[in-house]
């Protein structure tokens, strides 16, 4: 009889049966902000070390509820026009700030040698659907108009984020299509992204025991209360023609991976070029377990290099 387990890599195998073994409750079966300090505290134990940047440093700028706290990266303390890469933070529009993905964008900023401006939206559900989507384009739509307090100057944007963040790095892009930003983006990059409404497939194969399990997904979207059908609550619906040039990466163990999947021959079947990489037998969350999971740094880099590759292509 042949095998029907799943591949797991020796590395996230360790990681899982230490998981198993704590054996504590759900993250919807605990206060909030218990959950939001329990992400962070996660992050400082699992994640790599933050790089050593020339500019690290926390701005705001206006947005639809008030000030949205930004952070912005760069290896270098001056530069000339050029991209600027849009960072939006994972954690279901739930969980997640500027502090718990610092470390990720240290390392995009340093490889990429580019700006990095992170995103800490409204998170739900303090503030539903579709306040993190108006948060993140509005702050791209300030980035993207160059102004004074970022010392950048944009001559194009690349939208990023994992997870609820990648999702968003997909929606900011298709309303910067429908009403253009100063400056349009030039490519996308979305992380094992939520992309539309399903619950099977990869959401039963990896339900539970993989990190990220289905009723955490499920507390995520009763949280945020997305609109079934709307292209800003599930990009799934939106107008694929009109996206940039995509890399999109998904972890072969996530229960968001067919999202992913469909995402990509969306883009794929509407002319769009796309590289698309599954990272086999890892976890959901794998850019921020590079510390106890030292596959996740390779396969980090990887597809950084994919983004810088075809930013070459779309800057030729």
């Amino acid at each position: 009889m042949a095998d029907t387990q799943p591949y797991v890599r020796p590395d996230v195998k360790a990681v899982l049966d230490a998981l198993a073994a704590m054996a504590g409750p759900e993250m919807s079966e605990i206060p909030l902000a218990d959950a939001r300090a329990s992400y962070l505290a996660m992050g400082a134990m699992l994640e790599a070390d933050p790089l050593p940047l020339a500019v690290i440093k926390d701005l705001t700028c206006p947005g639809p509820g008030g000030a949205i706290p930004l952070r912005l990266y760069d290896a270098r303390a001056e530069r000339g026009p050029g991209p600027v890469i849009m960072f939006f933070h994972g954690g279901g529009f739930v969980i997640g700030d500027l502090d718990t993905h610092h470390a990720l964008c240290t390392q995009i900023a340093a490889e990429m040698d580019l700006p990095v401006v992170a995103v800490h939206y409204r998170l739900a559900p303090e503030a539903p659907y579709p306040a993190a989507a108006d948060d993140c384009e509005a702050a791209t739509r300030w980035v993207a108009g160059s102004p004074t307090e970022l010392g950048r100057s944009a001559t194009g944007l690349i939208t990023t984020g994992d997870s609820a963040g990648g999702h968003l790095a997909i929606v900011v892009p298709q309303a910067l299509a429908a009403q253009p930003a100063a400056v349009p983006v030039i490519m996308q990059a979305p992380i094992y992204p939520a992309t539309d409404e399903s619950h099977d497939g990869s959401m039963q194969e990896f339900a539970e025991g993989y990190v990220l399990t289905k009723k955490t997904m499920d507390w995520f979207m009763d949280c945020y209360a997305p609109v079934a059908g709307e292209a800003r609550a599930y990009p799934i619906h939106g107008n694929h023609a009109a996206s940039p040039p995509t890399v999109i990466t998904t972890a072969g163990l996530d229960p968001l991976r067919d999202q992913g999947r469909r995402y990509a021959a969306a883009l794929i079947q509407a002319g769009v070029e796309c590289h698309y990489m599954e990272m086999k037998g890892i976890v959901h969350g794998f850019v921020n377990l590079r510390k106890a999971v030292p596959s996740a740094q390779a396969d980090t880099l990887a597809f950084i290099k994919a983004m810088k590759l075809m930013l070459e292509r779309v800057s030729a």
